[in-house]
């Protein structure tokens, strides 16, 4: 009864935060996305950081591109994850620049094998977590499959989650397997969670 309970509120939050999404009109998220990525940028840990992790964004996501160009353009390593449909395990590929995507699972940019490295050393780097809302300690709510809490548990570096401030809550329910993030970052603050 309980997990289930656990369910249902995770289920209602996700639809409550995806309501708030779509009402962000597109001049706003741009305003929002680009203080958001701003802060990102002249994030210490950002800015010390050779390897980064981080997602390809999707409209209703907060724009991570400014932030792949720059991390290309400094010469960091940029992994980008690729997911795989069955066994809801996700990998990172380095890539070389944004040529090196093309839709994947769920419709969403992916790294094309071919062009690019997979990346086995999980141990350190900088990644930056994709989540419909997060609350003030770090914990996240995602899209319910479970993939970046599954890389969370292997990944050994800092982790910094990017969310709209109204998508912030002061506690979110949860479950064991649910991972925390060390940072998280609005268009208001930079704060460690």
């Amino acid at each position: 009864m309980y997990l289930n309970s656990i369910k249902q509120s995770k289920e209602n939050l996700r639809s409550y935060f995806k309501k708030i999404r779509s009402n962000i009109k597109n001049r706003e998220k741009i305003k929002l996305d680009l203080a958001i990525q701003t802060r990102l940028l002249n994030a210490r840990q950002y800015l010390e950081s050779t390897k980064i992790f981080t997602y390809i964004s999707k409209k209703s996501e907060i724009n991570t591109t400014l932030i792949i160009k720059d991390a290309l353009l400094n010469r960091k390593i940029v992994a980008v994850p690729k997911c795989g449909k069955e066994d809801s395990d996700m990998d990172f590929y380095k890539i070389y620049s944004l040529n090196d995507l093309k839709p994947g699972a769920f419709g969403v940019l992916e790294p094309i094998p071919e062009r690019c490295q997979l990346i086995t050393n999980l141990s350190n780097g900088l990644c930056i977590v994709p989540g419909l809302g997060f609350d003030i300690r770090g914990f996240r709510l995602g899209y319910g499959k479970g993939y970046y809490d599954r890389f969370l548990a292997k990944f050994g570096g800092i982790t910094m989650g990017l969310c709209y401030s109204n998508c912030v809550i002061s506690k979110l329910p949860r479950n064991l397997f649910d991972k925390q993030i060390k940072f998280l970052v609005t268009e208001h603050y930079f704060k460690k969670a």
